[in-house]
């Protein structure tokens, strides 16, 4: 859906005082949303209220003192660092790789994967010749638009992150190959299954000639977010190759780190998460892990397993997270259709999943656009923030998460968000 080309053909046609007077019926519009006083929320994928009371079952799995016993081990007390068995059981589960390959850790991915490179920078990775901070330069691969939070971390350990084109099929490999020649290029963010924030699902081919590079690096690092491998909205689930089987087929058992939390499953803040790498690895780094904890909230790990099940009762839960999903991703979609589509102002992403609509104004729109929508309530992610260091070249993509508004405050929301596009298209190109 969108534009075939970077024009605004209906504003062109118009004279002078009809573009004038299409300017003076939408500013007066958008006064009149200003002096309402919103406050309007789609910055973050949070899930919402319904989703989190759909999931709230999981407060009350563990009831007594035996109910905490998982294998013989009562989950409360000390030991298993690198989590309950049946944790890694349920994780390998849904990812399709081995139990011995997982470690389990908090709430937060994210956590992990900081983690993983504060490790590669304070000690090195298994296959490091020395610690990156003794390194005389670090690069790092960051498809885009891409998740802000995967640039904050590269960018906060300093490295230059180089900015490679995103397809519809993922990062565009023949850029990615060229890339990984040069030996200061430690590593690539992916996020492989309705990625952030286009909503693109890697091809088979992507994701085999990723698992095949041949980085100068040794110890180059592809970082596998697979953050929505179980999150449809529209459609029956999507399954998807195990990862660490084809690296370790095409000779790089060592260069894969994935990673995947139950914070969009279950709760956000309470959640359980994992990094799955090679056997080696975890041996390496779990020789490191050993001196930072004991080992991460296996109570928590328990009540996921207990909640969860497995797999195939993971995908049910994640029906009715669906259920709730599909008619936000809807009212977006057909709200950007009604209002936008006609006039060529922007093109978009139908994402059959994850959390985010991607848009894309015509060039240098986007700052102007949410600047309008910060002065009339409404809250989103900062113009820039999928780009590394902040900065899109066109100044065109939005991100939009309609997750977290009730459907009556997203439907006010997305017509602002429209209007404000609209205005700011007519400052810049009806003059």
């Amino acid at each position: 859906m969108g534009k075939d080309e970077d024009t605004l053909e209906p504003f062109a046609t118009m004279t002078l005082p009809e573009k004038e007077a299409l300017y003076k019926t939408l500013r007066e519009e958008y006064d009149r949303v200003c002096q309402r006083k919103l406050k309007l929320n789609m910055a973050r994928g949070k899930p919402g209220k319904e989703q989190l009371d759909l999931v709230s079952g999981i407060l009350t799995v563990l009831t007594d003192p035996e109910d905490c016993v998982s294998d013989g081990m009562d989950v409360r007390n000390y030991g298993e660092l690198a989590g309950i068995p049946a944790a890694k059981q349920l994780f390998a589960e849904i990812l399709g790789c081995k139990p011995e390959q997982c470690f389990i850790g908090g709430s937060a991915s994210l956590q992990l994967m900081y983690d993983l490179i504060a490790k590669a920078m304070t000690h090195g990775l298994k296959n490091s010749p020395r610690p990156w901070s003794r390194e005389a330069k670090l690069k790092w691969l960051c498809p885009a638009p891409g998740y802000d939070r995967h640039f904050g971390i590269t960018g906060h350990f300093g490295m230059e992150m180089i900015p490679v084109p995103m397809t519809e099929e993922g990062p565009d490999l023949d850029v990615v190959e060229e890339l990984v020649k040069d030996p200061a290029v430690k590593g690539i963010w992916c996020v492989p299954k309705y990625s952030n924030p286009q909503g693109i699902v890697y091809s088979e081919q992507t994701i085999r000639r990723l698992a095949a590079l041949r980085p100068a690096a040794p110890d180059f690092a592809l970082m596998w977010d697979n953050a929505y491998c179980v999150h449809e909205v529209f459609g029956e689930y999507l399954p998807f190759p195990d990862i660490l089987s084809l690296c370790a087929e095409a000779g790089n058992p060592d260069m894969v780190y994935e990673f995947a939390s139950t914070s969009k499953i279950t709760f956000p803040g309470a959640g359980i998460s994992v990094m799955a790498c090679s056997e080696a690895n975890q041996a390496y780094l779990q020789s490191l892990l050993k001196y930072q904890i004991i080992s991460y909230d296996k109570v928590n790990q328990l009540r996921h397993v207990r909640f969860l099940r497995d797999k195939a009762h993971t995908i049910e839960v994640m029906k009715g997270h669906a259920e709730v999903l599909r008619p936000k991703f809807s009212c977006v979609l057909d709200t950007l259709a009604r209002e936008i589509g006609p006039l060529g102002l922007a093109d978009w992403e139908e994402p059959k999943g994850g959390y985010f609509v991607s848009v894309n104004t015509l060039p240098g729109l986007a700052k102007r656009t949410l600047a309008l929508c910060k002065e009339a309530g409404v809250t989103m992610t900062a113009a820039g923030a999928t780009f590394p260091y902040g900065k899109d070249p066109a100044d065109s993509n939005i991100r939009i998460a309609p997750s977290y508004p009730s459907l009556d405050e997203l439907r006010q929301a997305i017509e602002i968000f429209c209007l404000c596009l609209k205005l700011a298209a007519l400052e810049q190109y009806a003059g």
